[in-house]
């Protein structure tokens, strides 16, 4: 059965700090995005830190390798555990991810397939096990696969083996935690959590699935 993972998508210090609080006790990591960043700045990671929950970049690092290795460092220097990027770059540029995770000691996760409507556009079916394949072979500790559709995750189970699988889309989205929870490693919840008048509650109810 899966870690519970908070998506902490919230526009304030103050409201990421209160959720976090009362939510933690019932986490195994909190993955932060652009929202909380980009209003709360880089150095939110500290005092989340405090919580002594491991802290995932969800900054789906996507540019050349030097771009890439830069903003992996300054995410692993502020803190955090872990980083996600795309694998659509190409090889070299995930390389450059995982690369300044093993040097921080940290793991790099590989966008493999989103959980929303128009990822099947583009982030599905051959094009998603291709990059699954890639992560597998750059190195990287796990992929991202979608919660909404657990035959696509066990598709892509079969290409990275025991590598790590993160699964967005529980909840708001539609996804199931039921039947998502034994096809993956970590669960990531974010508004039906974060939005919920109990936050410490609704976390304690989606733990039932963890280890």
């Amino acid at each position: 059965m899966p870690d519970l993972i908070l998506a902490l998508d919230v526009l304030s210090r103050e409201e990421a700090l209160s959720v976090a609080e009362a939510a933690a006790p019932h986490l195994d990591a909190i993955k932060i995005g652009y929202p909380l960043v980009l209003a709360a700045g880089l150095d939110i990671a500290a005092p989340l830190s405090e919580f002594g929950i491991p802290l995932i970049a969800d900054f789906k690092v996507a540019d050349i390798p030097n771009t890439n290795s830069l903003i992996a460092q300054q995410v692993f220097a502020a803190g955090f555990f872990a980083i996600i990027c795309q694998g659509f770059c190409g090889s070299d540029s995930v390389a450059a991810c995982v690369e300044a995770a093993d040097d921080a000691g940290g793991e790099c996760y590989v966008v493999a397939e989103m959980s929303h409507p128009g990822a099947l556009e583009f982030l599905s079916g051959k094009n998603a096990e291709l990059l699954a394949q890639m992560a597998v072979d750059a190195g990287a500790h796990g992929i991202i696969a979608p919660a909404t559709r657990p035959e696509r995750v066990q598709t892509l189970r079969a290409i990275i083996g025991d590598k790590k699988i993160l699964s967005p889309g529980v909840g708001a989205q539609g996804g199931d935690p039921e039947t998502i929870a034994p096809l993956i490693d970590g669960m990531i919840v974010g508004r039906s959590i974060y939005t919920a008048e109990d936050p410490a509650e609704a976390a304690r109810t989606y733990a039932r699935f963890r280890r």
